[in-house]
């Protein structure tokens, strides 16, 4: 049964049509993506959903007592409230539960009839459960520390940015955890470490989950199904955005039609993400089943450890391309430079050297430097120390906040500020109608005032003019901000065409992952590594070597204090607990039985006569659940084999 449903539902706005007669379900424990082009209705449909918006034809049925919480683009706040005051009022009710809760288990020791109190309880604890709310305290601290709000815990909300805002609002929302949540781009002002969490969060608990994101692999790893907004009409995949792309191809191939971009972007798109997404994974197994190699062998000798830290930092490093800088025209060059803001070390002893063709993405934790660098090379802010050489050359910037346009002007007068209707791109002199219905805009936008655009359209003006410009160097602040999909693969077809050097910030790592050709990345306090790894497996072997020095931290604190000569039976601690014992008898089995399922679907995927009875999208669908589900048992069957290992040594 749904716990939502809009039937028959239309939707205009004077005269421009938005959804047309669409129905829609949304079912328990189900994350649903919505996508389509900016204006086409995502929002729209989110906000009929959450009942701040009236459909102008259809019904919206929804479950009694059902409570949705939706992500504010601009939050709003009590006055004089600070930023842990602002989490925690969004879990009064849940808090209040709790202290009822804990109140009847007083009772129940001295009360007489225990009826009424016993189900006030079982009723309670349903309630906590559901929401996940018995140990309150704990998670907003580790929603202030993983968000970076921690620094602000005792700040007026209301006096913080409007991106720092949207993480408290984000905060609070998911340890809330209404029965259904909306969110509208949450990945926006996130940096990476936090989009992980994020995920993290909405993966460990069961949500029930519609959202809006341009973000490609935070889609592909929360949604459970994908709509998209087109022509009036919803269209419903399996999956994520990998499978999107797949359905998507074979749906615009079956309808015959005159589709020849969008199946060369859809092409372009999966060729891209299936040969990134296999090397990865061919990759990271390998690197996976090392770890655990020389995890087992650290047990004997501890060296083992770092010598695995030193093999993934130099991985890390790795430099894939060839030596040109001769061949190549030097754009910047940057000798040991430092910069300062207040008392924050942002930059520290950086050198490196950017040339004509490279492709560079500025990555790290939000606050750590990176649009203080692109200010330095577009030479708004001075260094403190060092030296900086910038070569003769014409720099093209976008900026987060569109300075380059006028909101008083309409898109002619933006692209024509001369008179007439043309403009000149590439070497191509085109009409600004046709070179603006490159970027999604119809026809009937061409009078509008810049100021009356959605921000996801002025961002699209902004790029549209930036490549209109004759320049050497692109250098793009947050670019993929407020964008739509298919926008920013304009943007990454233009980038990909360019043929002077792109400089760029970014948290979309889909984005970096298939741009990139080099990485500086902010590592806080001032230090910046250069590295010519794909972003992803950068942030994997990260990640891994994190692992490893908590890791080695665990075997230092688990070192006994006595003399290893003196060791007695007493001093030995190690033993299987129930659950582990009991886990290690029926383990081996169930992954026997998961690698003999997957081995059949595998066979099944080989033969057409099979894979055409079944169906392919079914069968891809159920060897992602088996492989994800092998891989944790896995993991707990060599955890406990270790520990017995370790047993047995004693």
């Amino acid at each position: 049964m749904a716990l939502l449903d809009l039937i028959g539902i239309s939707k205009a706005y004077e005269s421009q049509k938005i959804v047309t007669q669409v129905d829609f379900s949304l079912h328990a424990y189900e994350r649903v993506a919505i996508i389509g082009k900016n204006g086409g209705g995502k929002s729209t449909l989110m906000k009929i959903v959450h009942g701040t918006l009236e459909a102008d034809e259809g019904r919206r049925i929804v479950q009694k007592n059902l409570k949705v919480g939706m992500l504010d683009q601009t939050p709003k706040f009590k006055e004089n409230i600070n930023v842990k005051e602002a989490i925690e009022e969004e879990l009064s009710e849940l808090k209040q539960a709790l202290e009822r809760y804990k109140i009847i288990l007083i009772k129940l020791e001295t009360a007489q009839e225990h009826d009424a109190l016993l189900k006030e309880q079982s009723e309670l604890a349903t309630f906590l459960d559901i929401h996940d709310a018995w140990n309150l305290d704990e998670k907003v601290e580790q929603v202030l520390q993983e968000f970076d709000l921690k620094q602000f815990e005792y700040y007026d909300v209301n006096a913080l940015s409007g991106g720092e805002q949207r993480r408290v609002t984000l905060a609070g929302l998911i340890l809330k955890k209404p029965d259904i949540l909306l969110l509208d781009e949450p990945t926006n002002h996130l940096d990476v470490y936090m989009v992980e969490f994020l995920e993290k969060m909405i993966l460990n608990a069961k949500f029930t989950l519609l959202f809006i994101s341009h973000d490609r692999y935070f889609i592909d790893a929360i949604a459970t199904r994908t709509i998209e907004i087109d022509d009036e009409k919803i269209r419903s995949f399996e999956g994520g955005y990998e499978n999107y792309l797949t359905c998507k191809e074979q749906l615009v191939l079956s309808l015959q039609k005159q589709h020849e971009n969008l199946l060369k972007y859809l092409k372009g798109e999966e060729e891209w993400l299936r040969r990134g997404v296999k090397a990865r994974l061919k990759r990271n197994e390998g690197r996976k089943q090392r770890v655990m190699e020389l995890r087992t062998q650290a047990k004997k000798n501890p060296s083992q450890v770092r010598k695995l830290k030193l093999e993934l930092e130099r991985e890390k490093h790795n430099f894939n391309g060839e030596k040109i800088i001769n061949k190549q025209k030097m754009l910047f060059e940057l000798h040991n430079i430092g910069k300062k803001l207040g008392d924050k070390l942002l930059i520290k002893d950086f050198s490196t050297r950017i040339l004509q063709k490279d492709c560079i993405a500025i990555v790290g934790k939000n606050g750590a430097g990176k649009s203080t660098l692109l200010k330095i090379l577009l030479g708004e802010l001075a260094i403190d120390s060092g030296k900086l050489q910038i070569g003769d050359f014409k720099i093209g910037y976008f900026d987060q906040q569109r300075a380059m346009l006028d909101d008083n002007k309409n898109l002619i007068e933006t692209f024509c500020p001369n008179g007439g209707d043309r403009v000149d791109v590439k070497g191509k002199n085109m009409h600004v109608y046709g070179y603006l219905k490159n970027f999604l805009f119809p026809k009937e936008d061409i009078n509008k005032k810049i100021g009356v655009l959605s921000g996801g359209e002025k961002n699209r003006v902004a790029l549209a003019l930036l490549f209109t410009q004759e320049v050497d160097c692109l250098i793009l602040d947050e670019p993929t901000n407020d964008l739509d999909i298919p926008t920013i693969n304009i943007l990454e077809e233009y980038i990909q065409s360019f043929s002077g050097a792109v400089i760029f910030v970014s948290h979309d790592r889909y984005f970096v992952d298939k741009m990139a050709k080099k990485l500086f990345v902010f590592k806080g306090e001032g230090l910046i590594e250069e590295s010519y790894q794909n972003y992803s497996e950068y942030l994997d072997i990260e990640k891994e070597i994190h692992d490893l020095e908590l890791y080695e931290q665990e075997e230092t604190l688990n070192e006994p204090l006595e003399p290893k000569n003196q060791k007695t039976k007493e001093s030995t601690s190690l033993k299987l607990s129930y659950k582990e014992q009991k886990a290690y008898e029926i383990l081996p089995h169930q992954i026997e039985t998961l690698e003999a399922e997957i081995k059949e679907i595998k066979k099944c995927l080989e033969n057409p006569e099979c894979y055409q009875k079944i169906g392919l999208t079914s069968l891809s669908n159920n060897l992602d659940e088996k492989e994800k589900a092998l891989e944790p048992l896995i993991e707990e069957l060599l955890t406990i084999e270790e520990k017995i290992e370790m047993m047995q040594r004693e």
